[in-house]
Order: C-alpha cells, then structure tokens, then sequence
C-alpha cells in the first residue's frame, strides 16, 4: 500500500513538471514587437489599438527592466517602427534592440544570436509577442518559438492583420500549437503577482491610463 502511495505521489510530481499553465516573472521574460511599422499603420485592422497597447506593453517593460526586442520587415519599403509604440516615441525606440529583416518570422539568424548573446538572455525562457500581421509574421514566428521549447504569450489586443478574419483564424492556430492568449493587461499584473510588487503603483498607474484609451477590440 505504501509503495503504491509513493508511486502515485511521483507520477504526480512528474506531472506537474510536464504541466505548463504559462506564469510570468520579468527576469524569464523577453518582449518581441512585431512589425509595427508606419506603412502599415492605416492598413491593419484596429491599428491605433495595437500601437496603443504597444506603447503600454513598452512602458511596463521599462518599469520591471524587461528587455523589449523589436523587428521591421524591409524598412526601405515600409518604414521604421512607428515611435508611438514608446511612450518617450523616438527616444524609447533607440534604446529596444531593433533588428532589420526579410524573412517573416522575427527569429532571424541575428535575433536569434541575441537571445543567445549572455546568460540574462538565454534564462528567458518566456516571450511575450505583439505586433503584425497576425496571420503571417507574428504566428510565424510564434511556430519558431513553440518549436524551439519556449512560452509563448500573445497578446489579443496586440496583435491584428489588415483582414479581421485573418487575425481571428491566427490566433486559432497560435492557440491549438500551445501559445497562451492573454491581453495586455492580465500580462501586466500577471508580472508583478501581487499588489506589494514594488513597481505595482507605477504599473497600476499605466494601466489606469491606458484604459482611458478607446479600445477598438471590445467593439
């Protein structure tokens, strides 16, 4: 009876080890902006909501020092990452680590070599993915991550594509590969898990405000 107790018990723990529900914490954490760049800016779906929750998602990076890694498809043809996704706009923007590219997944060989680049980055192990177009570079990329054995968060209303129907069949397939859907917001205080985080009256504070802002997604 004891030893059949004792084999219940292990087979549990290795349960548990296998079960991964997606928790947080800012020192496993990297951010990825995906293509938020000016030409695309009146032709995604809901555009002024995913910039919005970018500069939100930027802001909180800075208050719990998450770095923030950023891509743009063919800037030459559609432009720098748009400044507002900062809240200090161009300033903010120089200090993410931006990476140029023409492939469509941001884990590009240089991407990738970031990641690698130090021990703080190989220890984050959790990516929190935001940008366009839903349904081509951020599940792109999302697929490379899954495959590569890390957490993948996407943010709802971060992400879009110029087509709505685009966006919600991408976040379909991102979901049923093992990425976790959340918004922004859940992130945030997911992050800091509890209210005596020292950060969490900064974090509330941005919260605050970016919910004064419209939300085209709940419409």
């Amino acid at each position: 009876m004891a030893m059949a107790s004792n084999a219940a018990a292990t087979s549990a723990k290795a349960f548990a080890k296998k079960l991964n529900i997606g928790k947080v914490s800012p020192t496993t954490t990297t951010f990825l902006l995906c293509d938020i760049q000016e030409r695309f800016r009146p032709l995604m779906y809901n555009s002024e909501t995913v910039i919005s929750t970018a500069r939100y998602l930027t802001s909180i990076a800075k208050e719990l020092s998450i770095p923030v890694v950023g891509t743009q498809q063919y800037t030459k043809v559609f432009g720098p990452i748009v400044s507002d996704c900062f809240a200090d706009g161009e300033e903010g923007l120089k200090k993410a680590s931006i990476f140029e590219k023409k492939k469509f997944s941001m884990i590009t060989e240089e991407v990738h070599e970031f990641l690698e680049s130090s021990d703080d980055m190989r220890a984050r192990s959790s990516f929190v993915l935001f940008g366009v177009e839903s349904h081509v570079c951020v599940q792109q990329t999302c697929l490379d991550l899954l495959e590569m054995g890390k957490d993948v968060h996407v943010i709802v209303d971060g992400v879009s594509s110029q087509q709505p129907y685009d966006r919600k069949i991408s976040l379909e397939r991102m979901s049923s590969a093992g990425a976790f859907l959340t918004t922004a917001q859940s992130l945030a205080f997911m992050l800091m898990h509890s209210a005596d985080h020292p950060n969490f009256k900064a974090v509330s504070k941005l919260t605050v405000n970016h919910m004064k802002l419209p939300n085209e997604f709940n419409d």
